[in-house]
């Protein structure tokens, strides 16, 4: 009986080492190690922002040139966020709120604007969801948003926090799509999966899970057609990819909607439409470093309640960093 207690003691150690040992790798499946901070390097964001920060700095600036607020000055930081696009009715009540707290110069005004934007920024989450064994992505936009190179970016992200990768070339109707897609995979190490021309993308993303699953790849990232999104044989056709996904792999872990930051609220147009037909989860805001119009990341998240979770402000393979609110504002507002 003792040696019975002894082996059992030691069944139940090895059992409680291999639980704690699964659950450590399942937990380190949920965090990606990005490149470095962007803040770091280059001047950091607020030099990717700057033209933003332009269009909204002078308006808080003049609001006490006069020796103090009038009410043309806080109609002109109104008409800046505006412009920025915020959007009109989310311009009006954050002037409003930041006017109702009097701040006394245009350091405390432009303090006090910061935290307004934060605040319509809290409570979302914005971590990557990598739960699935694969973790499924699928990626969706319009051609031009940079989703091909967003998602190239990711895979490298992905690549350098130690899992495998592979990517499904489910754009088949543009003609560059696919060879674009293998390029982008040979540089940052992910295998590609692809289908003839005009195939099913359905295809794609099923033969892309299953190679994943057979292999024991971690993360499978699906790309998709990206043509008007007022066209609704696209929509029903991502709906068909997305519930594809979700048979084979059991869970669709993300779905990521790429959007060019430069479109203004047309992106919004884009949003709702891509969120009606697929259940986007998360957006990617691109080409934020070459325009005035940075506020559309507030827009998009007051408006549709979908959280931004990577920005987009450069060319190069580090320039996809997580969206960090206190971050993003303070490099929008701070002189």
């Amino acid at each position: 009986m003792e040696s019975l207690a002894i082996v059992i003691a030691l069944v139940l150690v090895v059992v409680a080492v291999a639980v704690f040992w699964w659950l450590r790798s399942r937990s380190a499946k949920t965090t990606v190690a990005l490149p470095p901070d962007v803040s770091e390097r280059d001047g950091g964001l607020r030099s990717r922002l700057s033209k933003t920060r332009s269009a909204l700095g002078a308006p808080v600036a003049s609001l006490f040139s006069s020796g103090g607020t009038t009410d043309a000055a806080w109609e002109g930081l109104e008409d800046a966020l505006i412009l920025a696009d915020v959007g009109p009715d989310t311009a009006a009540d954050v002037v409003q709120v930041v006017r109702d707290r009097s701040p006394q110069d245009s350091e405390q005004a432009s303090s006090y604007l910061a935290d307004v934007l934060s605040d319509l920024f809290a409570g979302r989450d914005r971590t990557l969801n990598l739960d699935g064994e694969p973790s499924t992505i699928v990626v969706v936009g319009v051609n031009g948003t940079g989703k091909t190179t967003s998602i190239a970016k990711l895979a490298n992200a992905l690549v350098i926090s130690g899992r495998t990768v592979v990517l499904g070339a489910g754009d088949t109707y543009r003609a560059a799509a696919d060879h674009q897609l293998k390029e982008w995979g040979d540089r940052v190490g992910a295998e590609v999966i692809s289908g003839q021309p005009g195939s099913d993308p359905a295809s794609i993303a099923f033969a892309a899970v299953d190679h994943a699953r057979t292999n024991g790849v971690d993360v499978v990232i699906v790309d998709t057609a990206g043509r008007l999104h007022s066209q609704a044989n696209l929509m029903d056709e991502l709906g068909k990819v997305t519930r594809v996904v979700e048979r084979e792999a059991g869970s669709v872990s993300e779905v990521l909607l790429v959007l060019d930051g430069t479109t203004g609220q047309n992106g919004i147009t884009q949003a709702r439409a891509f969120a009606d037909a697929v259940g986007v989860t998360g957006i990617v805001l691109t080409k934020l470093d070459g325009t005035a119009r940075g506020g559309i990341a507030v827009a998009v998240e007051r408006e549709l309640d979908i959280p931004i979770k990577y920005i987009g402000v450069g060319e190069g393979m580090d320039d996809l960093v997580p969206f960090a609110p206190a971050e993003f504002v303070e490099a929008l507002i701070t002189s």
